[in-house]
């Protein structure tokens, strides 16, 4: 290998890198929050890649359906918690919040699907249109059991994931898109060296939006919020915050995110309805590296699966996944070593 093919490698890494730490970000929040591993999260980045492809082919972007249908089950379930509870008075605020404000994503895509709509605007419709997708997987299939085990949580996450890709099937088919790219030109490094402009996109994104996530969660209300409820769930909810609440948040901010991502990956590779299931395990591996709790070590965990990533494709393509997934070996082992073990009491119990 020669230092020339290593820098291009090693670029090729920190573009790959970028993806992952901002999936990996939105990974640590909703399962500092909610306790959720949210395996669908690569998905939903599949869904806005291929919502973008369909409105620069002149397409009404299937994913209003899917958003249609999982706003209407998210509807009936909370209307149906209300009338248990006795709470009937408050099914028109839940009309507005489950059913109204879910369609007008959907309202705006439909509009801009017509010809003549430029560029930017398809982008920033492409990802309004997957924000309600987590909220609302959200208050179908987490939020009535939010105080199961995380291994429950973590199977429905995962079964979750195998339905979304069904349904991603009947609404996107099977057939691949690739979109143009959002940066043109390149960066000349010396020595006839060059850096396009899509892979300074994805750094500069990453770099921006972990700066921005830095700052909501340390200069806002709601930041602090999502912060007090992953410290301290019981803590929080006694002193006001609502788990529920923080939960929606947490999980409309992962579904921002990943369609920021879908966005940006859609130039550089072909989406298929599944694609999104391997950027989201590659990003556990990231969330795995900081504990699902550090934002700082996901950080660095996500460049370092990006760049071996990158090197290990150049060495044997075939075997570049086991290699990057072979990473959670050394990490679990060495957090198994440094970690405190305390045992269990057994607590006797009187027949």
């Amino acid at each position: 290998m020669t230092p020339d093919v290593a820098l291009i490698l090693g670029i090729d890494g920190l573009a790959n890198g970028a993806v992952y730490l901002l999936a990996g970000l939105g990974l640590v929040l909703i399962f500092s929050v909610t306790r959720v591993v949210f395996v669908p999260f690569g998905d939903v980045a599949a869904f806005a890649a291929l919502s973008l492809a369909a409105f620069e082919t002149g397409r009404v972007p299937p994913t209003i359906g899917l958003v249609l249908v999982l706003t209407a089950l998210a509807l009936l379930t909370e209307i149906g918690s209300l009338v248990r509870r006795g709470e009937s008075a408050r099914i028109p605020k839940a009309l507005l919040g489950w059913g109204v404000l879910p369609l007008v994503p959907c309202l705006l895509a439909w509009l801009a699907s017509r010809p003549g709509v430029p560029a930017p605007v398809h982008i920033a419709v492409t990802v309004l249109l997957v924000v309600p997708i987590a909220p609302l997987l959200s208050r179908i299939v987490f939020q009535p059991i939010a105080d199961a085990s995380v291994l429950v949580l973590l199977i429905v996450s995962l079964a979750l994931h195998f339905l979304l890709s069904g349904l991603g099937l009947l609404f996107f088919g099977p057939e691949g898109s690739r979109t143009q790219p959002l940066a043109s030109g390149s960066l000349p490094l010396g020595d006839g060296f060059t850096v396009s402009g899509q892979v300074i996109l994805m750094v500069a994104s990453a770099i921006v939006l972990s700066g921005l996530f830095f700052l909501v969660f340390e200069r806002t209300v709601a930041g602090k919020a999502l912060r007090a409820t992953a410290v301290n769930r019981v803590g929080a909810r006694l002193v006001g915050i609502r788990p529920a609440r923080t939960a929606l948040l947490a999980y409309g901010c992962a579904s921002l995110l990943a369609g920021l991502i879908g966005v940006l990956i859609a130039p550089v590779t072909t989406m298929y309805y599944d694609s999104g299931f391997i950027i989201g395990l590659k990003a556990f591996v990231a969330a795995i590296i900081g504990g699902l709790v550090s934002y700082p070590m996901t950080a660095i965990g996500a460049l370092a699966v990006g760049v071996v990533e990158s090197f290990a494709s150049f060495w044997s393509g075939a075997l570049k996944d086991v290699i990057v997934f072979s990473l959670l070996i050394p990490v679990l082992m060495l957090r198994s070593f440094v970690s405190v073990h305390a045992e269990e009491e057994e607590e006797e119990v009187d027949q």
